[in-house]
């Protein structure tokens, strides 16, 4: 069994996507702490062929986690709602996705940050045909672990002895020995952000995926992230 985990972003990029897409289980790390500019509450969209910050208003307090953090305006859905309808209206296949992301929208719980960005993860992968198990770090018994300490205890409680699907990004800080030590092995996604069709004159790295939905339209978009499932 591969397990990924991830914190929960906001309408993430396709490679967040191509990491679900590769596991059996994905893990929400829910209760980390939230971090300021990351993208836990904000991603780039195209306006006109220039990446816009499509950032979700917080109220935020020093060492809050993740599923402490609420928004600080009520309208926020609406206002995003209205910047997508504005950016892409005039996308290929916008009129036929579009009545299913509003939909998505309309429906997000109005909890903390962590409730909102799962829900919205796990309805775009559902659009995106990614049929995957979904858990919580937070409902987990690993309190008290931290760093690699905590992924390996994470992927023992759901997968013992399983695979854990780490970003290249891990490379830097973690070691085949820490996992293989609890008898799990250490996996990497290599994957490189292809480039598609969009309506600026220059290709706009590491967007939502919600551009390549409306650039390209679902199944296309699922095409993206399937094919570059290398590690």
């Amino acid at each position: 069994m591969i397990v990924a985990i991830h914190q929960p972003n906001y309408a993430p990029w396709l490679g967040f996507f191509a990491k679900i897409a590769r596991a059996g289980i994905f893990v929400f790390l829910d209760d980390v702490q939230f971090t300021k500019n990351g993208y836990t509450n904000r991603v780039q969209v195209s306006n006109n062929g220039q990446p816009h910050w499509l950032t979700l208003p917080v109220s935020v307090h020093l060492g809050d986690n993740i599923d402490a953090v609420r928004p600080a305006q009520a309208d926020w859905p609406e206002r995003h709602c209205a910047a997508l309808q504005n950016f892409y209206r005039s996308a290929p296949a916008f009129k036929a996705e579009w009545p299913e992301i509003r939909k998505i929208y309309e429906s997000l719980p109005g909890g903390n940050l962590a409730d909102i960005n799962i829900h919205l993860v796990i309805e775009l992968a559902r659009i995106l045909g990614l049929p995957v198990q979904f858990a919580r770090s937070s409902e987990l018994d690993t309190a008290g672990s931290r760093g690699d300490e905590r992924l390996v205890r994470i992927v023992n409680v759901l997968a013992p002895g399983g695979t854990y699907l780490s970003g290249e990004g891990g490379r830097n800080y973690q070691t085949d020995g820490t996992f293989a030590d609890k008898g799990i092995r250490l996996d990497y996604l290599n994957f490189k952000q292809p480039e598609y069709a969009q309506r600026g004159t220059e290709f706009l790295r590491g967007l939502s995926v919600l551009d390549a939905i409306f650039e390209l339209g679902r199944i296309e978009a699922t095409r993206l992230i399937t094919p570059h499932l290398t590690s």
